[in-house]
């Protein structure tokens, strides 16, 4: 009988939160078709506890709840989670399912200490996790294909100047809307970016696209490369698609927040959208699910946008729109999990040879 799966959630990120409800329903949903599923709270200071899978998101509003178990997750060969207390026993899981966002559960941190765990896991190796996380980096792998994608430049870069106003600020790392505002020109956004907490660690800044609207695919890797229908997320304000449209307008959070599903978008802009989705997961790497969101000018012009590699309830909503059901789609995310093996590391090439030749450390000081 194989060992319990895991689904881990929160982790010292602005989403936190949308982690812990994202976590919540695929846990429901794992144990729904029978697996015996390890619920695992990482909290906003960085610490494990194993959770009731059957809570509910208030149950996590303070904290770690009442009666977890706290653990200790240790990198390295045998590693993996540990229960902490006097008789430090490991905890046997045959894979985990991330669903944190932001931070360091979507941005490849975790992804690494899983790795040097040699734990199997869902969604984006730590290269994928990092590139996706990166808006410069990943603006410049779909610009490098010949893709359309909107001008961006670091807010500090000298080619943040020759780029029309007014701007989008956003973090470099961080999610797809948290940090995020329109100024009317570039002075304005640094002194945003020097003022706001998430835009600290770095900032990027492109053209404001008034007028434009955002449209989303989801994709997923396994049985096979496959993308969802077309959303169309509808803004409450004329700016931008915000946090609060996104997880707090609609009943239910972000399944019932308000959308055109499918997208009312012409079908030759739909045919584009689905071959530049297509291209940017393999350039992106995708693996496990994640959502691709572009910009659409209303007639002919789509604009990639930015890459969620871990997206919010797993676009689940996205993929029963599309004749999944949620069951499948998670029962898909572990089956691809479990057929992959774990990261090894090797150290062919480092055969003693520079170290025997080396002389001595003094010597190269010198």
């Amino acid at each position: 009988m194989p060992a319990p799966i895991a689904v881990c959630f929160g982790g010292p990120s602005p989403e936190h939160d949308i982690s812990v409800l994202t976590g919540l329903q695929v846990a429901r949903v794992a144990t729904k078709q029978g697996h015996d599923v390890v619920a695992l709270y990482w909290s906003k200071t960085g610490t494990w506890h194993r959770a009731d899978g059957d809570l509910e998101a208030a149950d996590f509003v303070d904290g770690a709840p009442r009666h977890s178990q706290e653990l200790e997750l240790v990198a390295g060969p045998d590693g993996g989670f540990f229960e902490r207390g006097r008789k430090r026993r490991p905890l046997p899981l045959d894979c985990v399912v991330v669903c944190c966002h932001g931070g360091p559960g979507e941005g490849g941190t975790l992804q690494s200490a899983f790795d040097l765990a040699e734990l199997r896991y869902t969604g984006p190796s730590a290269a994928g996790a990092a590139l996706g996380m990166d808006k410069l980096a990943t603006n410049a792998v779909i610009r490098g294909l010949g893709l359309p994608a909107t001008p961006q430049a670091l807010i500090d870069d000298p080619a943040a100047e020759s780029l029309p106003t007014p701007l989008i600020v956003k973090p470099r790392w961080g999610g797809s809307s948290l940090g995020i505002e329109v100024t009317a020109d570039l002075a304005t956004a640094r002194t945003v970016a020097a003022s706001s907490p998430h835009l600290r660690g770095g900032a990027v800044v492109e053209p404001y696209l008034d007028g434009w609207s955002d449209v989303n695919v989801a994709a997923r890797s396994y049985p096979e490369p496959e993308l969802s229908l077309i959303e169309r997320p509808l803004r409450s304000g004329d700016a931008i698609l915000s946090f609060d449209d996104k997880y707090l307008a609609g009943e239910g959070g972000l399944e019932g927040a308000s959308r055109e599903l499918p997208a009312a978008i012409p079908d030759a802009v739909a045919e584009r959208l689905r071959d530049i989705a297509r291209r940017s997961m393999v350039a992106l790497g995708v693996r496990g699910i994640a959502r691709l969101d572009f910009l659409w000018d209303g007639a002919d012009s789509l604009n990639f946008n930015e890459i969620n590699t871990i997206p919010g309830t797993m676009s689940l909503y996205l993929w029963t729109a599309s004749g999944y059901s949620r069951e499948q789609v998670v029962d898909d995310l572990i089956a691809e999990a479990r057929a992959s093996a774990t990261t090894r590391w090797h150290s062919t090439g480092a055969d003693g040879r520079a170290l025997r030749s080396a002389g001595t450390i003094a010597s190269k000081l010198s």
